[in-house]
């Protein structure tokens, strides 16, 4: 799985044209800020704090520890690099709830910590039940009112301190309901064992913005870009042969099937899955890397806690497991695993998604079978096959690795 670092340890760490990101070893102003922001985070490292060690400016290994330590507690890539993902996630974790008032902003909208626990108290209250993605947003703000109006307070849509006293006095009447995964539940019983007329947004690791492992090669992110990218457009022209609805994220490049037909392509998943409907499914791809050519595999992942105490998506679970087990019978590639997250690409969308990833270019195994037009056509099908499997009542079902197009467009009425 890709870190969130976008160079190697032996070249300046660097994000496009931004500045560059702190690591170990170095000695700039930023690192006493960051010390200071671990601190607020929760974390807590001897000779950490700004006024214990005679260098605050320095990135030693106390902040080493204290930065993978963060990674380790929000379920990061523990690399001690403090890239986009885990910059992100320092800045949110700056905020519990009451430490500023809350509302709406569309053009900018807060997040935070503290929207995540209001979001976490409003869904197990029954107000809440969109995405726990820590982001003030329009269902947040409407449920904050309905909130308001429960208590008899002013129905501002304004998380202030005489909120956040009533949602106190009732806190300890909240248990834990999973009320934030209802709707996803409730969609699952619903659906029909169709994937015909259904949205399914593919999305490459390029327009996911993945970024590159510490160790990976220079070649890296092109060289997956154009693997995730065939696999995509294989899995398209399949969902649009059973009469899916199916999209690939290529925002800015053109994209073409084997017959050289120009594929469909969106510039975001937001425009599939922001008109509200309820039958999306997003699929990210990806590649990874490590230092050690001897790995291999596949691997998924869904929205999540990483001790799996709790499923935000069990739609985007359900997908992990099939897509995978698909990928393992078809491919014979080594089974690393289904795993949950709370990486930004999986909660930030108002859909349920799982990320896949395809195996490792570092690896001379895995390297030479992703460059099989054969074995892409094979993870092409295990996603489509997998994604129909997940629709299935347990009647309909067929082994691991058996189903085969015939079957699906039958189930499809094609």
């Amino acid at each position: 799985m890709a870190s969130d670092n976008p160079t190697t340890r032996g070249t300046p760490v660097t994000n496009d044209d931004t500045e560059p990101m702190l690591r170990r070893t170095m000695t700039s102003r930023r690192v006493v800020g960051l010390r200071e922001r671990l601190l607020r985070a929760g974390v807590t490292v001897a000779y950490l704090a700004p006024q214990d060690v005679n260098n605050p400016s320095y990135f030693d290994d106390h902040v080493d520890a204290a930065v993978r330590a963060f990674q380790q507690e929000r379920g990061l890539i523990v690399d001690g690099l403090v890239g986009p993902e885990t910059d992100r996630c320092l800045n949110e974790a700056q905020y519990a709830l009451g430490d500023r008032p809350l509302y709406v902003d569309e053009d900018r909208p807060l997040r935070g910590d503290d929207v995540s626990m209001l979001q976490h108290n409003l869904s197990r209250l029954g107000f809440y039940y969109a995405h726990l993605d820590g982001r003030f947003g329009s269902s947040t703000h409407h449920a904050v009112i309905e909130l308001q109006q429960s208590l008899g307070l002013a129905s501002t849509g304004v998380v202030d301190r005489e909120t956040i006293a009533a949602l106190a006095r009732i806190n300890k009447n909240i248990t834990s309901s999973k009320a934030f995964s209802l709707r996803e539940y409730h969609r699952l019983e619903r659906a029909t064992t169709a994937l015909s007329g259904r949205s399914v947004v593919l999305v490459p690791s390029g327009a996911a913005g993945q970024q590159p492992p510490a160790s990976a090669a220079p070649d890296f992110r092109d060289l997956a870009d154009e693997v995730t990218c065939d696999v995509a457009v294989r899995a398209f022209e399949l969902l649009h042969e059973i009469g899916a609805e199916p999209a690939v994220v290529s925002p800015g490049r053109e994209l073409r099937d084997r017959r050289g037909e120009p594929v469909p392509t969106v510039a975001s998943v937001a425009e599939v899955v922001a008109e509200g409907r309820s039958d999306s499914v997003v699929v990210t791809l990806h590649c990874d890397w490590n230092s050690s050519p001897a790995a291999g595999g596949v691997a998924s992942y869904y929205w999540g806690e990483q001790d799996r105490s709790e499923i935000y998506s069990p739609i985007g679970e359900r997908a992990a497991v099939l897509v995978l087990k698909e990928m393992v019978a078809r491919t014979g590639a080594l089974d690393l695993g289904t795993h949950a997250r709370q990486w930004d690409l999986l909660r930030s969308n108002d859909a349920p998604t799982v990320w896949l990833d395809l195996g490792y270019l570092s690896g001379p195994a895995d390297r030479a079978a992703l460059a099989d037009p054969e074995h892409r056509n094979h993870l092409a099908e295990a996603v489509v096959f997998g994604l129909q499997r997940m629709f299935l009542l347990a009647g309909d079902d067929v082994p691991t690795g058996t189903m085969n197009i015939d079957d699906v467009a039958e189930f499809n009425g094609r």
